[in-house]
């Protein structure tokens, strides 16, 4: 995939940026060189290679520190609520801002 300079100006005005001519320049080669990189790593072949659950995995053994899933605290919805201007069966109130 490569960008041209009307992608750029785009992608400029999307995210309301003022490029100046050589910092368009320099941004659309640093983003094609960027997917250029993507597109050689797309090319691996990874067929039979299993996923790593940590970056760490591939070079020693390592056993993940997970804790149980437990709750650890009380359940203290109604003292949280309380001082709340409107809640329904648990559930805080809050006034439409979308149309």
């Amino acid at each position: 995939m490569a960008l041209t300079s009307a992608d750029i100006d785009r992608i400029a005005n999307l995210a309301r940026l003022e490029l100046r001519g050589d910092e368009s320049a320099r941004l659309l080669t640093q983003l094609n060189q960027f997917f250029g990189i993507v597109e050689q790593m797309r090319a691996v072949d990874t067929t039979g290679i299993a996923p790593l659950s940590h970056p760490v995995g591939a070079v020693q053994d390592i056993t993940l520190r997970l804790r149980d899933d437990v709750a650890s605290e009380p359940n203290q919805r109604d003292a949280n609520q309380h001082s709340a201007p409107a809640v329904e069966r648990g559930l805080f109130l809050v006034p439409k801002v979308i149309e």
